[in-house]
């Protein structure tokens, strides 16, 4: 490959809306006023929010610049790991846009809105056949959200039988947010240290499980892109001192098609549809976190749940053991709309997309194994993870590989986590990308090795290609600048 997606070329630096602010420009035009002129709240005369005085060009052109400086899963290859930031089908984004759904109010009354129910209905059957889970609830917004749901789900089971428990099994490949939504619930996460191949094994297991430990959070595939072989095993001990298996589905797209989750033991599992089933949202845009239950924690799931009646659909709160409501209506709904659209085009296809992930993910882990370190070496499912151990030794981290990737016109990947890999690089490539567009993206990563290792400040010097060449971080982070000030 000659040449790579990232060159130089106009980079344009603009000062702050409140520096190009000037005194008397306005950028609209406003009719004339026909109707007495009252103050909203006479409390706040006075008290007005200072904002910049823009024309409609200054405007224009600084919301046109930053749509410039944007990388996207629409701009290029996308590699975050942990996080499937995979194309999403323009197919989704029209349907969610068809006005029956989009404008859509959600307090309107159930004869008005059965299309948007009955979608719902079918997306959980959807999630059900994928999953082999007894039932659902469309309620959590977000993967977190779907985890807490999980996590309180649990805790008023315990509850319900009558003794509650404190603690919860946390693999230390457990996914980011695991300990935080166990904490929520009152729960001390106990961690359980790997194997040396990377997985939970029942051995560790039985040693940290007791009566008092009301179950385990548990990644399948974990953080480090490795299958847990063991996971029936684990449920089995888990289920024997009365525990519950909470299964976090942020990486059920190496799984689907091929893999029965109940079977595996685990009793309840939130599915990031956002993620899996198109929308990819990096940066904490909008999301869905739906979860799915064997039948001994379907009393407890999320209300309102969606029931079909002949060819009727309606939204149940009749669940006297439910954990309630997590948010007044159902999140962003645009979400479930685009998964639907997503399970429905594929359909039986869904296998082909577990297949070229994986496929993809072990494509890159062996063309890139003697360039990087390699912790875990063993094929992979859908992501891989390197580090910077040969890397080091020439003074080049983790971060300097992220920097100069940049200049060579890629999105880094993931670094530093997960956390169990000193210097991590997460790749997650997706089924999404061409073998033409890994190949390139890999070349990039070898192209850098080889710097590391004969010329380490081109790797450290960077990136050249940007407006900002190496912030200081730690600085931007401790000192924020939230506001600006207006000219006087």
């Amino acid at each position: 490959m000659s040449q790579y997606p990232g060159a130089r070329g106009l980079a344009f630096k603009e000062a702050l809306l409140w520096e190009r602010g000037r005194k008397g420009r306005v950028g609209i035009s406003l009719p004339e006023r026909d109707v007495p002129r009252s103050e909203l709240d006479a409390g706040l005369v006075g008290d007005k929010p200072e904002l910049p005085e823009l024309s409609e060009v200054d405007v224009v052109r600084h919301y046109t610049r930053l749509s410039t400086w944007n990388f996207g899963v629409d701009t290029g290859t996308y590699p975050l790991g942990s996080c499937t930031m995979k194309y999403n089908p323009k197919v989704n984004e029209r349907t969610a846009g068809l006005p029956g759904f989009a404008n859509l109010h959600p307090m309107m009354p159930e004869d008005c809105v059965q299309g948007a129910l009955k979608l719902m209905y079918e997306l959980e059957r959807d999630l059900l056949e994928i999953t082999g889970m007894h039932a659902a609830s469309l309620q959590p917004s977000a993967g977190a959200q779907g985890e807490l749901a999980g996590m309180l789900m649990i805790h008023a089971y315990h509850a319900h039988k009558g003794k509650q428990r404190h603690k919860i099994l946390m693999p230390s490949t457990a996914h980011g947010t695991n300990p935080a939504s166990a904490a929520l619930c009152g729960y001390v996460p106990v961690p359980v240290q790997l194997s040396p191949d990377g997985v939970v094994t029942p051995e560790a297991i039985r040693q940290v499980m007791d009566e008092e430990t009301a179950g385990i959070m548990i990644t399948n595939p974990n953080t480090l892109g490795i299958f847990e072989r063991h996971i029936a095993e684990i449920a089995e001990i888990i289920h024997e001192k009365g525990g519950l298996v909470y299964g976090d589905g942020a990486n059920l797209n190496a799984l689907m098609g091929y893999a029965d989750v109940e079977k595996m033991g685990i009793d309840v599992m939130h599915v990031n549809v956002h993620k899996t089933l198109s929308t990819p949202h990096g940066g904490g845009g909008p999301g869905a976190g739906p979860v799915v239950a064997r039948d001994v924690l379907e009393p407890f799931l999320p209300v309102p749940r969606v029931k079909k009646d002949g060819d009727r659909y309606s939204l149940s709160s009749d669940a006297p053991l439910s954990i309630g409501r997590l948010h007044s209506f159902f999140g962003s709904f645009a979400v479930l709309v685009r998964a639907l659209a997503y399970t429905r085009t594929l359909g039986k296809r869904l296998k082909d997309v577990t297949e070229m992930a994986v496929l993809n993910a072990n494509y890159v882990k062996a063309e890139l194994k003697d360039a990087y370190n390699l912790p875990f070496p063993q094929p992979s499912m859908h992501e891989c993870v390197f580090n910077d151990a040969l890397q080091h030794k020439q003074g080049v981290t983790t971060l300097d590989i992220a920097k100069r990737l940049i200049d060579f016109g890629y999105h880094p990947p993931t670094v530093y986590f997960p956390l169990v890999v000193d210097g991590a690089l997460m790749i997650e490539p997706t089924e999404t990308e061409s073998k033409a567009d890994l190949d390139g993206f890999v070349e990039a990563l070898k192209t850098i090795a080889e710097e590391a290792g004969t010329n380490p400040e081109a790797v450290t010097n960077t990136p050249q290609n940007t407006a900002v060449i190496r912030p200081d971080e730690v600085l931007a982070a401790r000192k924020l600048i939230l506001r600006g000030e207006m000219p006087r």
